[in-house]
């Protein structure tokens, strides 16, 4: 079974991604799905900027998605990751596993995620609007994103698994 893997600047539909994972099947018994946004915790994020080397990124999927369906039982893995601009409450990421059982297709989906947040090789940029010091007006900003030590921590679960 190849997983399905996808990066792209265009948007996602999810519904119409389960809908591909699921077409034909009756060996599937649950779907589970992840679907991760863009989020804008202060009221300063324009957009996050994600930059990847082409064939790169789609290789590390798959390699994760590869080790998902050595450790569960799964008829199905979609991965769709966007790139580009993308604004404030706009999709980033679906994740979605297929399987007879749900433990197996729930357990699968948080291993993707918490691999994806760790180990996908994407570099995020914050687009962000600061209030100028001398006026009302707002000028646009933009740094790098760091790692965050808490993404680390949540895959090493996984590790003795």
């Amino acid at each position: 079974m190849q997983p399905y893997i996808l990066v792209s600047q265009d948007d996602f539909d999810a519904a119409d991604l389960t809908a591909r994972m699921t077409a034909g099947r009756t060996d599937i018994g649950a779907v589970v799905s992840f679907t991760g946004y863009c989020r804008d915790e202060n009221k300063t994020l324009l957009a996050l900027e994600l930059e990847h080397y082409p064939g790169m990124a789609e290789a590390q999927l798959a390699h994760i998605a590869a080790d998902a369906l050595k450790r569960w039982p799964l008829q199905a893995v979609t991965i769709v990751h966007r790139s580009g601009l993308i604004k404030a409450g706009e999709q980033i990421v679906f994740v979605a596993t297929a399987s007879q059982h749900r433990q197996a297709a729930f357990e699968a989906a948080e291993f993707l995620m918490d691999y994806l947040k760790s180990d996908a090789p994407f570099w995020k940029k914050e687009h962000l609007i600061t209030p100028a010091p001398t006026s009302e007006k707002t000028d646009p900003q933009s740094g790098w994103v760091k790692a965050k030590s808490s993404d680390t921590e949540m895959k090493k679960r996984w590790l003795d698994n």
